[in-house]
C-alpha cells in the first residue's frame, strides 16, 4: 500500500512541475507589476504629472509613408503590447488543454466551474447595481483575475501553501482569462467592417494551412500574424484578440515519456515570450493605466454605481462565486479538492481571485467611453484589488497557522 501511495505522490509532483515553473515566474512578475502600479500613482500625483501625461500621449511611428502607422505610447502598449499578453494566455491555455490540468474532464471540472462562478457572480452584482443606467455596459469589468498579482501573494507563503492549491489558483485564473477574452470579443466590439474581417480570416487561414502542412518554423507564422493584427485593428474587433487566435494555430508539442518535446513551436514560443510579457508588457501596462490623479476623485465617487458595482463584484462576488461553485462541484462528486487543500484555504485563495488588475482595467477602457466613468472604474479596481489581496493574505496566514502545509509528499506519507 505504501509503495503505491509513494508512486502516486511522485506522479503528482511530476505532473505539477510545469505549473510550479509557471507559478515562480508569474509571482516574480507580480512584484514588478506592483512597483510599476505604485510608480504610476506617484507620478500622476506629483509635480511630474505633466511629464507623465506627455509621455503617454507621445507618438511613435512604425514604418514610413503609406505603410507607416503613428500612434501614442498608450496605444502601442494597450493595443499592440497586450496582443503578446493574450498570445501568452492562449499558449498557456493550449498547453494545459493538451498536457496539463485541463487535459482531462475530471481534473478540469473544479477550476472550470470555480472560474464560471467567479465570472457570473461579479457580473450579476455589477449589473444589479447598474441595470437601469448607461453604465450597465461595464458588467465585464469585475470578472477577471490578475494571475501575476494573485500568484505573487501566494508565493510569499512559500511551502506553507500546498502545491495543489497553487495549481488550482493558476488553473482557474487561466480559465478566467478565457472568459475575459470571450467578453472582449463579443461584448465590446464596435462597428464591424466585413472586408477587413475577411482579410483577417485569410491571414488566419494561412497559419492554419501551415499548421496542417506540419511547418514548425515560427518565422513562417510571423508575417500572417502581423497582418492579422492590422486587419483586426481596422475591422472593429479589438486587435489584441489576434494574439489568442495565433496561439491556437501554433503547432503544439508532444509528450515523450512524460516530458515535453523541447523543439516544438508551442513550447519554444511560450518559453521565449513569457519573461518578456511578465517582466515587460504587463508592468508597462500597469505603468500607463494605473496613474489615477487623486485630486480628481470626489467623495461621491465612492458611492457611484460604477464604483460599487466593480468594488463589490471583485471583493465579494469573486470569492463567493469561486468557492460556492467549487463546493457544488465537490458536493455533486464531479470533482475533488486539490491535494493537501482544505475548504478554508480554498476560500482564502478565492479571495485572491478578487485581484482583478490587468484585464479588469483593460476591459474598463473598452466599456467606458466617458473619461469620468473610466476613472471611477479604475479607482474601484485598485481599491478592490488591494482589499482582496489583504483579506486573502490574512486568511492564508490564519489557515497556515491552523494547519501547517508541506509540498513534500514523502513527508506527508510518513505522518
Amino acid at each position: 500500500m505504501l509503495p503505491r501511495l509513494r508512486n502516486r505522490a511522485t506522479f503528482f509532483l511530476r505532473l505539477i512541475q510545469p505549473f510550479l515553473r509557471f507559478f515562480r515566474l508569474e509571482a516574480a512578475g507580480g512584484v514588478l507589476l506592483f512597483f510599476a502600479a505604485v510608480s504610476a500613482l506617484i507620478l500622476a500625483n506629483s509635480s511630474l504629472t505633466g511629464w507623465y501625461s506627455k509621455l503617454l500621449t507621445s507618438h511613435i511611428a512604425i514604418g514610413a509613408g503609406r505603410w507607416g502607422m503613428g500612434r501614442s505610447v498608450h496605444f502601442w502598449i494597450n493595443d499592440a503590447g497586450m496582443t503578446l499578453f493574450f498570445l501568452l494566455v492562449g499558449l498557456e491555455i493550449k498547453r494545459e488543454v493538451i498536457w496539463g490540468e485541463l487535459a482531462s474532464l475530471r481534473s478540469a471540472l473544479l477550476p472550470l466551474l470555480a472560474a464560471l462562478g467567479g465570472v457570473v457572480t461579479p457580473a450579476l452584482i455589477y449589473y444589479a447595481l447598474n441595470h437601469s443606467r448607461v453604465t450597465a455596459r461595464g458588467w465585464g469589468v469585475p470578472i477577471a483575475t490578475d494571475v501575476a498579482f494573485s500568484l505573487a501573494i501566494l508565493a510569499s507563503f512559500g511551502k506553507r501553501i500546498p502545491a495543489g492549491l497553487k495549481v488550482f489558483l493558476a488553473a482557474f485564473a487561466i480559465v478566467d482569462d478565457i472568459a475575459g477574452v470571450l467578453v472582449i470579443a463579443f461584448a465590446y466590439t464596435s462597428t464591424l467592417h466585413l472586408e477587413m474581417i475577411a482579410f483577417a480570416g485569410l491571414c488566419l487561414g494561412l497559419c492554419v494551412a501551415a499548421n496542417i502542412a506540419g511547418i514548425t518554423r515560427l518565422w513562417i507564422y510571423l508575417v500572417p500574424s502581423v497582418l492579422l493584427w492590422v486587419c483586426l485593428l481596422y475591422s472593429g474587433i479589438h486587435p489584441t484578440l489576434a494574439g489568442l487566435l495565433i496561439a491556437f494555430v501554433v503547432p503544439g508539442g508532444e509528450l515523450v515519456e512524460g516530458k515535453r518535446t523541447q523543439g516544438k513551436p508551442l513550447y519554444c514560443l511560450e518559453r521565449w515570450i513569457h519573461p518578456f510579457v511578465v517582466f515587460g508588457i504587463v508592468p508597462l501596462f500597469a505603468f500607463v493605466n494605473a496613474g489615477i490623479p487623486v485630486r480628481g476623485i470626489q467623495r461621491t465617487d465612492f458611492l457611484h454605481p460604477v464604483f460599487m458595482g466593480v468594488y463589490c463584484g471583485l471583493l465579494f462576488g469573486k470569492p463567493l462565486g469561486i468557492s460556492l461553485f467549487a463546493w457544488l462541484a465537490v458536493r455533486m462528486r464531479v470533482a475533488q479538492l486539490p491535494f493537501g487543500t482544505t475548504w478554508r484555504s480554498l476560500f482564502a485563495v478565492s479571495c485572491l481571485g478578487g485581484i482583478g488588475f490587468t484585464i479588469s482595467i483593460f476591459i474598463a477602457g473598452l466599456a467606458f467611453g466617458d473619461a469620468r466613468f473610466y476613472l471611477v472604474a479604475r479607482m474601484a479596481i485598485l481599491f478592490a484589488s488591494t482589499t482582496s489581496a489583504l483579506v486573502g493574505a490574512i486568511l492564508l496566514l490564519r489557515t497556515g497557522r491552523e494547519q501547517p502545509y508541506s509540498n513534500d509528499c514523502g513527508a506527508l506519507l510518513k505522518r
